[in-house]
Parts: structure tokens; sequence; C-alpha cells
């Protein structure tokens, strides 16, 4: 993959170059770079978070200068690493200072990076994208350094968020309550059959016999009952 940006930046080619040869400086400008260790003048030894897409990788990074014309143009080579993803990558970049008229540098820059292992799994649309993130921020962070600030990131102000009172909802009347429902009435029970005997609620047992026209009624007394049913037995 090949990708070639151009930067304009307020300050003077000797003011650029040094930025790009300071260690601290670039750490601070260049988006996911966590450490830079100075081996030599031309060679630093780097650890860089990049995450595309699902994978996150943290590279450790080993560049070397190969070429240098101060203040004008740079060359540089770098292989890295990360064996948890297993991803690897390769380098070359080269970059341009020109003065610009009226003040200022124009900074171009052409690299050329192989990545492989499963982060090289990914579309060139893919890496392009991911690649002109990192620019743009570097850009940013790059400006905001030599206009004297940390090269942090820059805050975008966020509009506040207004929110609206709800209409107030009407109480909603319980539902009327609903009627018990009634027991209803025991039903009146057939009296048994002593009871019709007795005639009702009397003391005595009374029986009618009829014989043709002839009809005799005859009394027992409760406490006779057993008797009187063993009469009645006779007569059937």
């Amino acid at each position: 993959m090949e990708i070639e940006k151009t930067l304009l930046l307020d300050a003077p080619p000797a003011r650029v170059w040094a930025l790009l040869l300071d260690p601290n400086a670039m750490g601070a400008c260049v988006p996911g770079m966590e450490s830079i260790d100075v081996v030599s003048d031309d060679e630093y030894v780097a650890v860089m978070k990049v995450k595309i897409a699902f994978i996150s990788a943290r590279f450790k990074l080993k560049t070397r200068i190969v070429e240098r014309d101060e203040p004008r143009y740079l060359r540089a080579e770098g292989t890295g690493e990360d064996a948890s993803v297993a991803s690897s990558l390769k380098q070359n970049s080269e970059m341009w200072l020109q003065e610009r008229e009226g003040g200022g540098t124009e900074l171009r820059m052409k690299v050329k990076v192989d990545v492989l292992g499963r982060m090289g799994t990914f579309g060139l649309g893919v890496m392009k994208t991911k690649a002109d993130r990192m620019w743009d921020e570097f850009g940013v962070n790059a400006a905001a350094r030599l206009a004297g600030g940390t090269g942090a990131a820059v805050d975008v102000p966020v509009p506040p968020v207004v929110v609206e009172a709800a209409a107030p909802v009407e109480p909603v009347p319980p539902p009327p309550a609903r009627p018990e429902p009634t027991p209803p009435a025991a039903s009146a029970r057939r009296p048994g059959f002593w009871a019709r005997l007795r005639g009702g609620s009397g003391q005595d047992i009374r029986v009618e016999v009829r014989r043709g026209d002839t009809t005799i009624t005859v009394h027992w007394p409760v406490q006779a009952s057993q008797d009187c049913a063993a009469w009645l037995r006779t007569l059937v």
C-alpha cells in the first residue's frame, strides 16, 4: 500500500525539521504512539497501538533513518510486529520540506507499507481510510505543537442538549368498584320420610291407611318409631 500526503504548516522548514527529529514531540503528534526509545541519532524503537475494525494490535516498531538532507529531505525504514495478533509490517517513508511563499512549510510525505498477517487481510480501502484518519490527526497535532501548544487532540465543542419538560398527565380516575356477588339463597330442603309421617313438627307419627272407602288414621309416638316401621312393613 502506498500513501502520499501533503501538509501545510505555519512554521519555517527549520522548525518543522526539528519537530520530525524530536522523539518526544513526534510521539505526542502521532496517534496511537505509546512510547519511543532512542537507540542512536538515527535509530528509534517505538510502541504504537493500532485498531482496525475488530482487531487491535500493539506494534513494536524499529525505525532507522537511512538518508537525510537537512532541512529538505528525510528517508526512513522500519519494521514492526505484534505476535499476539499474528501481524507484522514493513514500511519505507520519504519526506520533503519546502518553504512556502509568504512563510510556512509544505510537508510532503510518501509512505509504502506492507502489512502481513491478520491485519493484512483487510481490503485496501479499509487500510487507506485508517491511514487518512491518522494523517489528519497527525496534522492537527503537529500544527498545534508548532504553534506553541502541546500537540494534544483538539476538543470539539458539543452543543448543549435541551430537554423539554413533558406535559403534565391528568390522573386517571380509578375504575368503579364491582359489586360483590350475592351468595345464592340456600334451597329449602325437602322434609324427610319421618317428618312427613309426623305431619310437620309434631311429636306423633301420623299414618293414614285406606281400605276401599274406609280411611284409618293411626298416631304413633316418636319414641316408638321402630315399632311403627315394623308395622308398616306388614301392611305393604
